[in-house]
């Protein structure tokens, strides 16, 4: 960059932007003008204008002159380096991992979002897109060749998808053309504000009311015309005219006197001091190009701010000028130096590509793994940014190498990330059945077969493989919500139980107290009839603690079977009573006593038939016997007892049926 070229306005303008500040600074000298021929007649009005007009000049060289220098400047930076400076290329690399259904959902948020969405961004999501659609027709043609067709008569499928993307890129494309008109309707509006502006400034030159009326009317009208910005650009010149000369004609006419004058210069100098002051400090700033594009910004404030005294105008000038230029030096010395370090940059991007293409996707198995890979990549891509500018020749090569690198690491990512998802999909659809099964069972007071159920839940559950996150924590809450709470009311259960076990003991041994206890010199019907109905009660007592139940029923069986060996009741009067005891026991354990009953009764049918079977044989053998046999009365004499024994099995399997039937019909 010449350093004699004057460093005011270092940045590219447009046109209109160019006729618009130079056209402030005119009207801020012309002001100027006018209120020192005020106070300083006709002779000085002349001078005060071509001061202005130095000021303006000056101004007006350094926004011809310097755009040249930085634009330049700019277009090597770009052509070196797009994917740091320039905004498209940062917007492509961005959505170059982004799959083609992620690109289209981008799109569709651009196309229904209010505000207009930027072209760099519109443009990187369309490359992406083409960019894939470009991979699949490439593959697909491959295949074509593979199979052995001719490469001239392949024709690619189409992809409805390009359509869905057509279709947000015209609502994108209608809805910024919409906001181009809209702003050309604002211009015009603008430009019919102004007009008003300048008729109101009109008004006043004509008006012979109070002068501070007047001035604070006419600085009113200054503040808003300063507010309004956009205008058509083939009438700002024109306009600028207008203005001007009703505003000369105003401080000509109103003659303000050196007081407002005075007041005027005196805020604009505290306002322009402090921008020099703001300025100056970017000199401070380790970033060049921070300070750079802040440094235009306190050009267009500098442009907005009326002139100050004539006196102190040129000082104030130069010192804002050499702050200016020195930034300006400072920016261009960067890009110099990072220019300088082109061949170390390249020798740290092509490290980075290198270690991509060492990564062993074999051995990546797990989503952790797969996460810490990708903390790698994502910290080597953030460490590619920071890397300056490599030889223009080889810029592009090394870039999409890298970025070629990257979309393939992500794309075997997402393969493997789609895949594992199917599993956890069909595992969340496991345990949520597993969930149901325990939500259903948490209130069964069936506590054995329940706990077993519940058990055997609980390890298939820990067989089935992850779920996805966002379910993970609300499907385990639910599932062993439900067991708990089973086991909570089990566990409470077991502490009333083992209690009434207890008392149930105390019962049962006061009532073998007072079988041991009956008066045995009462009728031995009496007694018999008093054991049973003590022995009824006994049955009808609940469980007792599992370790005090043999010792319990031996006492009591002992007790009665003393009264029974007294009064010498046969044993299949005892095997029958013992039958009605055990029956009752069972009961209070069965979960379903008629299905019990049923199956018991079965099981003395069973019996009842086969003994009547082998009755009715013993009988066939004692007929035979008694024809054709002599001398075999001792051989008839076992028979007979036999037959004796057998029948009365019978008559207790009868009496036996006949209890059961008793018992089904007390539960009907």
């Amino acid at each position: 960059m010449n350093e004699n070229l004057d460093p005011e306005l270092p940045v590219e303008k447009s046109t209109e932007e160019v006729n618009i500040e130079n056209a402030s600074t005119v009207d801020a000298a012309s002001e100027a003008a006018v209120q020192e021929a005020v106070e300083d007649k006709a002779t000085d009005h002349s001078d005060a204008e071509e001061d202005a007009q130095s000021e303006a000049t000056t101004e007006s060289s350094v926004a011809k002159d310097t755009p040249l220098a930085k634009e330049e400047t700019t277009e090597k930076l770009e052509e070196e380096e797009p994917d740091v400076e320039m905004p498209e290329e940062k917007a492509i690399e961005k959505h170059a991992s982004l799959s083609k259904e992620e690109v289209i959902e981008k799109l569709k948020n651009l196309s229904l979002q209010k505000e207009i969405p930027p072209r760099s961004e519109v443009e990187a999501l369309k490359q992406a897109f083409y960019k894939l659609r470009s991979a699949n027709v490439e593959t697909q043609k491959a295949e074509f060749i593979e199979a052995g067709n001719d490469p001239a008569a392949f024709v690619p499928s189409s992809d409805p998808s390009e359509d869905v993307v057509k279709t947000f890129l015209n609502d994108i494309k209608e809805k910024r053309a919409n906001n181009a008109a809209e702003e050309e309707r604002l211009k015009e509006d603008n430009y019919n504000k102004k007009l008003g502006i300048i008729d109101s400034i009109k008004n006043l030159t004509e008006s012979s009311d109070d002068f501070n009326k007047l001035y604070k009317e006419f600085k009113d009208l200054q503040q808003k015309w300063n507010e309004i910005t956009l205008i058509p650009q083939s009438k700002v010149k024109e306009l600028w005219k207008s203005y001007q000369i009703y505003t000369e004609k105003f401080y000509d006419l109103i003659k303000i006197n050196n007081e407002f004058r005075d007041y005027d210069f005196k805020k604009n100098l505290e306002l322009k001091n402090a921008i020099i002051e703001s300025v100056e400090k970017l000199l401070e700033d380790s970033d060049a190009v921070s300070a750079f594009h802040q440094l235009q910004n306190f050009h267009h404030q500098w442009r907005e701010i009326g002139p100050v005294s004539r006196e102190l105008r040129e000082e104030t000038w130069t010192r804002f000028k050499d702050a200016s230029t020195a930034i300006n030096k400072k920016y261009q010395t960067h890009f110099e130096s990072l220019k300088g370090r082109e061949e170390e940059n390249l020798a740290e991007k092509t490290a980075i590509c290198e270690q991509l293409k060492t990564i062993d996707y074999s051995v990546l198995s797990s989503f952790k793994e797969w996460d810490e890979k990708s903390k790698e990549v994502i910290e080597l891509q953030a460490k590619w940014k920071t890397i300056g500018f490599v030889p223009k020749k080889v810029n592009t090569q090394i870039f999409e190498e890298f970025r070629s690198l990257c979309d393939a690491f992500f794309e075997k990512k997402s393969e493997f990330f789609k895949g594992v998802r199917e599993d956890m999909d069909s595992n969340l659809e496991k345990k949520r059945a597993l969930a149901e099964q325990a939500v259903a069972l948490k209130d069964s007071t069936d506590w054995k077969s329940t706990t077993d159920k519940l058990i055997a839940i609980q390890k298939e559950w820990k067989t089935i493989g992850p779920v996805p996150r966002k379910f993970s924590d609300i499907i385990w809450k639910e599932f062993v919500t439900a067991c708990d709470y089973f086991f909570e009311q089990k566990k409470k259960n077991d502490s009333s139980q083992k209690t009434e076990e207890q008392e149930n003991l105390t019962a049962k041994k006061d009532i073998i107290e007072k079988i041991k206890n009956v008066d045995i010199t009462k009728d031995p019907s009496e007694v018999i009839a008093e054991v049973r109905d003590l022995a009824d009660q006994w049955h009808k007592i609940g469980f007792v603690p599992f370790r005090e139940k043999d010792k319990i029923y031996k006492e009591f069986h002992q007790a009665v079977d003393a009264h029974y060996d007294r009064l010498k009741i046969d044993k299949t009067e005892r095997r029958f009573e013992s039958f009605k005891s055990n029956i009752k026991d069972n009961l209070s354990k069965q979960d379903n006593p008629r299905r019990a009953l049923y199956r018991e009764r079965e099981h003395l049918m069973h019996q009842f038939n086969k003994v009547k079977a082998d009755l009715q044989t013993y009988e066939n053998n004692m007929n035979f016997l008694s024809i054709s046999s002599k001398g075999g009365g001792g051989l008839l004499k076992d028979i007979n007892h036999k037959i004796e024994d057998l029948k009365n099995e019978l008559d207790l399997l009868v009496k036996k049926v006949e209890t059961i039937d008793e018992q089904l019909n007390e539960l009907e």
